[in-house]
């Protein structure tokens, strides 16, 4: 009896280290680029185009970096044992996705079957890309980038506020930011690497190779990554969304654990901390008018390094924490 028990122990064991094993096998529509790649060349090689892989990655350039990731689309041969839910985990699609791209009348599939995964394109116009969080989190995972980031910055845009927003005007609201920094502010294109919305949207515009541009001073921007949250959040204005108010939390989290950083007033900033005149940074010590409330007296709990590290610093670290825990 005991022999038959241990053999049945050997087997599920077995079992477990050949699906374990299998899984680590599956292929992947994630493609890391090597030194001689190009767009062309890889286009060529997975059969789409320029444009498609583009707007599969949110690419704002045709040029591509050594490491960097790609999702491309791949032709995947059905192994025993896969569903449609599980090929739709792995490769990050609706069930829908899948069956539509492949003319599939039912949730059935057969060992043998082939079926072509293609990736989602992304919302892009210009050099803009809007995206959900878990988009974003892609994105930046698979990014790579040749300049060093140490500091993150909080505005606020003031205007436009709540009331621009109409629900599906990002692309317009950011085309009126970046023509008024272009032709007003003579900056080079809009000022900011990264906008949140109140509906929970991120866009990123700017690249993020390109140092942010604006009033807070070269110091800051030189090392840093700009992002306007859009909505006036000094108190008596607007509300922020519980939707933004997340995003604005697991954006800060996703990007502290990209380039290394423990949240603090050294490594996540507010406008309000920098001198408008000098481009100097002087925290809670300057006069009202030599400095700007932005990201907003009422921005998680007000504008102050007092109320950042109470009521800011610690949801970023607890963030850090859940994001982290799942790559265990």
């Amino acid at each position: 009896m005991k022999k038959h028990f241990l053999l049945i122990i050997c087997l599920i064991y077995c079992l477990v280290i050949v699906a374990n094993s299998a899984y680590a096998q599956r292929p992947s529509n994630l493609y890391e680029v090597k030194p001689d790649d190009t767009l062309s060349k890889i286009a060529q090689k997975y059969h789409t185009s320029i444009a498609d892989l583009k707007l599969y990655n949110g690419l704002q350039a045709n040029t591509v970096t050594e490491g960097q990731k790609l999702l491309v689309p791949i032709t995947y041969t059905v192994r025993s044992g896969d569903t449609l839910k599980h090929l739709s985990s792995t490769f990050q699609l609706s069930s829908e996705t899948i069956k539509k791209a492949n003319r599939l009348s039912s949730d059935q599939l057969q060992k043998g079957q082939q079926l072509r995964i293609v990736p989602k394109k992304l919302s892009m116009h210009g050099q803009h890309i809007v995206m959900t969080r878990e988009q974003f989190k892609t994105w930046l995972e698979n990014n790579t980038f040749n300049r060093k980031i140490t500091l993150i910055q909080h505005h606020h845009t003031w205007l436009p506020s709540y009331k621009d927003f109409t629900g599906n005007n990002h692309f317009a609201m950011l085309e009126g930011m970046e023509n008024f920094h272009r032709k007003k502010m003579n900056w080079k294109t809009i000022a900011q690497n990264l906008t949140t919305f109140p509906d929970g949207t991120i866009a990123v515009s700017r690249p993020f190779n390109i140092a942010p541009e604006g009033s807070i001073g070269n110091k800051a921007n030189d090392a840093g990554l700009m992002i306007e949250n859009i909505g006036n959040f000094d108190i008596g204005h607007d509300v922020m969304t519980k939707e933004q108010k997340d995003t604005i939390v697991y954006m800060t989290a996703l990007l502290c654990l990209k380039f290394g950083l423990t949240p603090s007033i050294d490594s996540i900033t507010y406008h309000h901390w920098w001198n408008l005149k000098t481009g100097e940074r002087v925290l809670d010590n300057a006069k009202s008018f030599d400095v700007k409330t932005c990201p907003g007296t009422g921005f998680f709990g007000g504008n102050t390094t007092t109320s950042a590290k109470k009521y800011f610093y610690p949801l970023i670290q607890k963030q850090m924490n859940e994001i982290s825990s799942t790559f265990e």
